[in-house]
């Protein structure tokens, strides 16, 4: 009896002593997207990237004490703040989980930063939200992105154009955090380089006809028109309007616009149009795509950042060597840069075991991750084009 007493109360200390450490069976991670709303047609294969990652560290059983990491959706709608606030609350205080990735859009995001992460001392990584108003946010060190800043896509987009022989543009923008963001950060750039932007005119989502807006673009005039938009909303609904009365032939789509959903919409009729999204040719990407196989389509944007976004939060606890935001938020950053062995897509487990035994990583991932500032990604892009309905990859910057 003195043995099964002493044995006992060395279970409960042991026992005590790793969840002290946020250790545990489980690990909860909240993948927070916009199921529903004007980015639904990539937020399956955000979520996709994200599972991946956790399938792959669940297999390893090397985090923590082999912990088994459980992804948990909600749906932020990515344009309905309240919603995605109590849908992230759901996420913290029943759930329970210990790091939230996401949300996409950049709206939700911050509504969900300021209102649940800085109340609970959430660690937030987004694969997507892109508003640079996000790099000044006050957010206690907890939210970090692997999407660059739209103060960057601003210049990309000066850069394709310029070389296009594109110097004069009308832009239209979704009326909302990220379209005015990216508007902003275009325009100052364009006319920087020498460029004009006739006329920069928001439009709101969700209606039925946009002629009108599409009248006043026209009027304007441009040589191209620049869409900073939602491909399953507004944006779409703007260029619909613009290609049936014919004032505009030729487009350039940012990253909210590009999906398989804009070539579905459209085929040949945006031919000769041009664009980019956050992505890279590294080799990361390449074994991101290997990895991923035919489940779904690993090149749709975001869906690297995302499995990107879901890994460094589990190598930071791993780091950290607990799962208590607390510990692991000034983790992220050492683990995402150099110096350290490098770490690709598939090696989860090998990064798990190095962290384990005290060696240094570079998580180098699929999207070729690398943090500066505020924890957010210096970021690289891929130019594309239109051409015989599809969509083909031009380069990458």
């Amino acid at each position: 009896m003195k043995k099964l007493l002493m044995a006992t109360a060395l279970t409960a200390v042991t026992a005590t002593t790793a969840f002290a450490g946020g250790h545990g069976k489980e690990v909860k991670l909240g993948i927070i997207l916009g199921f529903t709303g004007p980015l639904e047609s990539l937020a399956q294969q955000m979520a996709g990237g994200a599972e991946a990652a956790i399938e792959e560290v669940t297999a390893s059983g090397m985090l923590l004490d082999a912990a088994k990491v459980t992804g948990v959706r909600a749906d932020s709608t990515c344009i309905d703040a309240a919603a995605a606030t109590a849908a992230a609350e759901r996420l913290v205080t029943s759930d329970k989980v210990d790091g939230i990735m996401g949300a996409d859009c950049s709206g939700v995001t911050g509504a969900i930063l300021s209102n649940v992460a800085l109340a609970n001392g959430t660690v937030m990584i987004s694969p997507s939200a892109t508003s640079p108003g996000l790099s000044t946010a006050e957010d206690n060190g907890l939210f970090f992105r692997t999407a660059p800043s739209d103060a960057r896509q601003g210049v990309v987009m000066t850069d394709v154009l310029l070389e296009e022989g594109i110097n004069e543009v009308a832009l239209t923008y979704t009326n909302n955090d990220y379209g005015k963001g990216l508007a902003d950060a275009f325009q100052t750039a364009f006319e920087a380089a020498g460029g004009t932007v006739t006329i920069s005119a928001a439009h709101e989502d969700g209606k039925a006809d946009y002629s009108a807006e599409v009248g006043a673009l026209a009027s304007a005039g441009g040589d191209r028109l620049v869409v900073a938009g939602y491909v399953d909303q507004g944006g779409s609904g703007i260029v619909r309007a613009a290609l049936d009365s014919g004032a505009f032939d030729t487009f350039h789509f940012p990253d909210g616009m590009i999906s398989d959903a804009l070539v579905e919409n459209f085929g040949s009729e945006i031919d000769g149009s041009t664009g980019q999204n956050p992505g890279t040719d590294s080799p990361g990407a390449m074994k991101y795509a290997e990895l991923i196989g035919d489940k779904f389509n690993p090149t749709s944007p975001f869906s690297a950042e995302s499995y990107d976004a879901a890994a460094l939060i589990m190598l930071a606890m791993q780091a950290a060597d607990s799962k208590d935001p607390s510990d692991y938020k000034d983790h992220v950053m050492d683990v995402a840069n150099a110096p350290g062995i490098e770490i690709f897509p598939g090696e989860l487990g090998k990064a798990l075991e190095l962290i384990k035994a005290g060696e240094e990583i570079d998580y180098v991932g699929a999207s070729a991750v690398e943090l500066i500032g505020p924890g957010e990604s210096a970021g690289n892009y891929r130019q594309i084009t239109f051409e015989g309905g599809e969509l083909k990859v031009v380069k990458y910057r």
